[in-house]
C-alpha cells in the first residue's frame, strides 16, 4: 500500500505522515523533504524534479523489499502524475489524502515551527496553484481538527 498526503507547507503532512506510519505496520515513510538536504546548495526550483526522480527509487526499492509507504510531499497534478508512473505501482494499493486547512492558519506558526519569509512566499503560491485542492485526491479540510483526529479519517479510509 502506498499512502502519498499532499497540501501546502506548513499543513500537517509530515506530523500526519509520522503518526500514521505508527499504526500501520511494515510501513517505511518517505519525506521527500529530507532529498534536499543533499543538495541543500541547489535552489528549490531546480531540486524538485530530482528529489522527486529520487523518490521514486526509494519507494520503488521499499515496495521490492514488501513494505507500506507513507509519502507526505506538496503534489501538484503534474508531480503526482510523474510519480504514479514511475513507481512500480504493480498491486498496490494506492491512496491519496490532501491536507487542506485554511490559509490563515497554513500562515501562522503551528506547534514548533516558526515559519520564515520563504516559507510564507511558498505557502501562498501553492495556495494560488491549488496545491491544497489540486483536483485529485480525498481533500480533508484539517483547519479545526487536532493531528490524531486527521488521522482517524485517513485510517478508516483505508480499510
Amino acid at each position: 500500500m502506498i499512502i502519498f498526503i499532499s497540501g501546502s507547507i506548513n499543513s500537517g503532512k509530515s506530523t500526519i505522515a509520522k503518526l500514521l506510519s505508527q499504526k500501520i505496520s511494515n510501513t517505511a515513510l518517505v519525506e521527500i523533504d529530507s532529498l534536499s538536504n543533499f543538495i541543500d546548495w541547489m535552489p528549490i526550483d531546480q531540486k524538485i524534479a530530482l528529489n522527486l526522480e529520487n523518490a521514486c527509487l526509494i519507494i520503488n526499492n521499499f515496495i521490492a523489499h514488501g513494505f507500506n509507504i507513507v509519502v507526505p510531499y506538496p503534489l501538484s497534478k503534474n508531480n503526482y502524475n510523474y510519480l504514479l508512473s514511475e513507481i512500480n505501482t504493480d498491486g498496490q494499493v494506492i491512496h491519496t489524502f490532501i491536507l487542506n486547512p485554511d490559509l490563515d492558519l497554513v500562515l501562522s506558526n503551528r506547534g514548533q515551527r516558526k515559519l520564515n519569509n520563504q516559507e510564507i512566499e511558498r505557502i501562498k503560491i501553492h495556495y494560488q496553484k491549488k496545491i491544497n485542492n489540486p483536483g485529485f485526491g480525498q481533500v480533508i479540510d484539517n483547519t479545526h481538527q487536532s493531528p490524531e483526529e486527521t488521522v482517524k479519517i485517513i485510517y478508516k479510509s483505508l480499510k
